[in-house]
């Protein structure tokens, strides 16, 4: 188990980035692992980031967030 995303995931779509972190491969605690990866990532881009890159990334937030999302609603259910 990885809590490392491949290298240069960040330089890929939105949807590829959102999709390889929600994963058990990359993000074995679930999806918000990978957000809490994500966000990391792009704080610490700071200024070194594109407009373009960095909306490309912030994408991906909001497609991740929706995974996390999901992926609460999904405990929430098996836990009641």
């Amino acid at each position: 188990m990885s809590t490392h995303p491949p290298a240069g995931l960040f330089t890929k779509d939105a949807e590829t980035i959102a999709r390889t972190l929600a994963s058990r491969k990359v993000s074995p605690k679930g999806p918000a692992s990978g957000m809490r990866m994500l966000t990391y990532f792009v704080n610490r881009g700071g200024r070194g980031l594109s407009r373009s890159r960095r909306a490309e990334l912030e994408r991906a937030k909001q497609l991740l967030s929706a995974r996390v999302r999901r992926a609460r609603e999904r405990k929430r259910k098996t836990a009641s």
